[in-house]
C-alpha cells in the first residue's frame, strides 16, 4: 500500500469555502484583502479560502465560534497582525460571540503570552468593537 492510499482525504470544496467565507466576513473585510492581494500574487487570494475556508473550517471537532476562539488567542499570541485579528474580532461577533466574551479572551491570554502581547491585542480588538458599534447604528 502506497502512502497516498494510506491517506484520508482532505476535503477541500472551492464552493463551500467562498459561501463560509460569506458568512464569517462582510463583504467590505474581503474587499480590503482580497483584490489587492490578486493583484500581488494571482491565485494566493484563491488559495486561501479554498484551503482555509473550504478546508480547515470545514473539519468536524469545533464549531465556528470555537474555531474563533483559537483565532483570537493565535493571532493574538503571534503578534504583528492587527488586520486579521481586527478582521477576526469582528467575525467573532458574526457567529454569536459577545463583547464581554471577546474582551475576555484577551484578559485570559495574559499569564499564557504576557500582558504586552493580551494589552496590544485588545487594543486591537476594542477598536474593532467600537466600528462594528459604529456599523450597527448605521
Amino acid at each position: 500500500m502506497t502512502t497516498r492510499q494510506a491517506l484520508t482525504r482532505a476535503r477541500l470544496d472551492r464552493e463551500e469555502g467562498y459561501r463560509l467565507l460569506g458568512l464569517l466576513q462582510d463583504e467590505a473585510t474581503q474587499q480590503a484583502v482580497l483584490p489587492g492581494l490578486e493583484e500581488v500574487a494571482p491565485g494566493f487570494p484563491d488559495w486561501i479560502v479554498t484551503a482555509l475556508f473550504g478546508g480547515t473550517y470545514l473539519r468536524e471537532g469545533l464549531s465556528l465560534r470555537d474555531r474563533q476562539l483559537v483565532n483570537l488567542a493565535a493571532l493574538t499570541a503571534v503578534g504583528g497582525v492587527d488586520p486579521q485579528l481586527a478582521g477576526h474580532v469582528t467575525t467573532a461577533l458574526r457567529v454569536g460571540m459577545t463583547r464581554q466574551e471577546i474582551v475576555e479572551v484577551f484578559v485570559h491570554l495574559a499569564p499564557y503570552i504576557g500582558v504586552p502581547r493580551a494589552l496590544a491585542g485588545l487594543r486591537v480588538a476594542v477598536a474593532a468593537l467600537g466600528d462594528a458599534e459604529r456599523e450597527e447604528r448605521r
